[in-house]
């Protein structure tokens, strides 16, 4: 076990990414606390050493004596990282809820009851930055003005701006795709191609980037403890890819010999997401496929430049995608979620 190195709170623990990046804080020898609702499943988070605060967003009077009942001796946490979100909702007012007012609570809570951290690494999205420049195909960095097109995209940028004035030393991190093992969005493409099928949005040409979800949680640690406070890093893998040499690496990964690339154009991917979102809206469940999909979908631009990050805390990921799509396939069949083609 590594030497000790102070106390983190990982809020939004239950989340996809949340298991790895407290396991990578206790690798790294911190003391950690996932912080997760009552409802939350802890189905990832069997580790023996992490403990737990359970907290209600949704009651922000009883915030702050959560926090309180499950802080440290010292009195606060010496870090913390904030990955709780949404991704997907039915309507805005639910994105600005979960993405923007539990963000502003909980910071509120923090101040209010003397446990402001060291340093705080909020986890954005590259969706905060907008459509980008689609005929150059320059790739985004911080220096561009951002000008987010969905709703998610707008919650983030508002929870960003909420932070550069609460007073805080935070540090922001805007990541692109994040896939990996236990990845529920990624995983309908790699089910897609399982079946024999690969769905894409548009003709022109679009270039894709990704990270890791152990490259995310490494590139929180190396924020905490290298990144400076007041900054935003665009982070993911700088090595950029089209949809045909996605679905080549996925195919080769699951073992399918034979692939049909089935294109289908923006207008038809327009009213399939309305439509389904409609259909979502009805029965009070968010959809996977809505306006905001749409928007993500018919980006054709997603290179990014990440050497501020590699400049200011050594930011590299590990991870290639052949790598990580390999990983992430071996993860769904032994745990059942794609049934094999062939002995592997």
């Amino acid at each position: 076990m590594a030497e000790k190195r102070g106390t983190v709170l990982v809020v939004g623990a239950g989340g996809f990414a949340g298991g790895f990046i407290c396991e990578e804080c206790l690798r790294r020898g911190y003391e950690v606390w996932a912080g997760v609702r009552e409802s939350t499943s802890r189905e990832y988070l069997q580790y023996p050493r992490l403990r737990f605060a359970v907290l209600n967003f949704e009651e922000p009077a009883s915030l702050e004596g959560s926090l309180k009942e499950a802080v440290p001796e010292s009195g606060r946490w010496d870090y913390v990282i904030y990955n709780l979100g949404a991704t997907k909702c039915v309507s805005f007012a639910d994105f600005n809820v979960i993405n923007y007012t539990y963000l502003q609570h909980f910071t509120e809570a923090l101040k209010s009851g003397g446990m402001v951290p060291d340093k705080m690494v909020y986890i954005s999205s590259l969706s905060a930055m907008g459509k980008g420049d689609e005929k150059a195909y320059t790739p985004f960095s911080e220096t561009m003005i951002p000008m987010p097109d969905t709703r998610y995209g707008a919650s983030k940028l508002k929870a960003e701006m909420w932070l550069a004035t609460c007073g805080l030393p935070v540090v922001i991190l805007r990541p692109t795709g994040i896939y990996g093992p236990r990845d529920k969005d990624y995983f309908l493409m790699f089910k897609s191609i399982r079946s024999g099928f690969d769905f894409s949005a548009g003709f022109r040409r679009q270039m894709l980037s990704f990270l890791y979800v152990e490259d995310l949680a490494r590139a929180c640690c190396d924020a905490l403890e290298r990144g400076k406070a007041g900054q935003t890093y665009i982070i993911g893998h700088p090595a950029t890819y089209s949809q045909k040499e996605f679905r080549a690496l996925a195919a080769q990964a699951i073992g399918k010999r034979v692939v049909l690339p089935l294109t289908v154009p923006l207008w038809m991917v327009k009213i399939v997401t309305g439509i389904a979102a409609k259909i979502g809206a009805a029965k009070g469940k968010p959809s996977t496929l809505n306006p905001d999909k749409y928007k993500i979908m018919a980006q054709r631009n997603w290179s990014i430049d990440v050497s501020k990050a590699e400049r200011d805390f050594g930011f590299k990921p590990e991870v290639d995608l052949p790598e990580g799509v390999r990983r992430s396939v071996d993860w769904y069949m032994e745990n059942g979620w794609l049934s094999p083609l062939k002995k592997r």
